[in-house]
């Protein structure tokens, strides 16, 4: 849908924005709450959280916005610079976007850049939240990245196919409604003109 780089950054903006919020709720409170509930005997995740002093990253507690802003600094510059061109190319490697129904080929890149990011960002993760107190240790790295990975892959598939991304969709196509339209009548114009001889 985004024809130029402009709109591939706008539309990369509206889709981490929804998705780093997204992960940090599902990791917090899907998966983490009853953990940090049983070990600061509170009644809430927020309570919990607040009662250890934040979020263990790099082996320093940090408020939750904190970790909202890294995560959505590593995320938008992977989906800019990674997720987004490979994505694309690796749809268009299966499918040719000039003969495939639009919904497919949108299905494919959707696929694509989650088989991408999730595999990344939860490897960044790993690095983020690892306990570095108890020491380090590259085997308990890669099996808290293969743990990572097995609790997001789910999560973002799901979440990106069915809710984000036609949510995305739907306000880049108000945000662009003008640029759209004309892209579309030049598309057409274009397919009516004969070809040359």
């Amino acid at each position: 849908m985004p024809r130029n780089q402009f709109q591939r950054c706008i539309f990369a903006l509206l889709t981490v924005i929804i998705t780093v919020h997204g992960y940090v709720f599902y990791s917090l409170y899907v998966i983490n709450g009853s953990t940090l509930m049983e070990l600061t005997g509170e009644s809430r995740v927020i309570a919990a959280i607040n009662a250890q002093g934040g979020v263990l990253m790099l082996n320093h507690m940090v408020p939750i916005w904190a970790i909202v802003l890294v995560e959505f600094c590593f995320a938008y510059c992977l989906e800019v610079f990674l997720g987004s061109p490979a994505s694309f190319r690796l749809a268009s490697k299966v499918f040719d976007v000039r003969t495939t129904h639009p919904v497919i080929f949108e299905t494919a890149i959707i696929c694509a850049t989650v088989g991408i990011m999730c595999p990344v960002m939860s490897f960044i993760a790993a690095w983020l939240y690892y306990p570095y107190y108890e020491g380090f240790s590259i085997f308990t790295l890669l099996a808290n990245w293969l743990k990572l990975v097995c609790y997001n892959f789910p999560f973002a598939f799901f979440s990106q196919l069915f809710f984000i991304q036609p949510f995305v969709r739907k306000v880049f196509g108000i945000l662009f409604r003008k640029q759209i339209k004309a892209a579309e009548s030049e598309d057409k114009h274009a397919q009516a003109q004969p070809a040359p001889m």
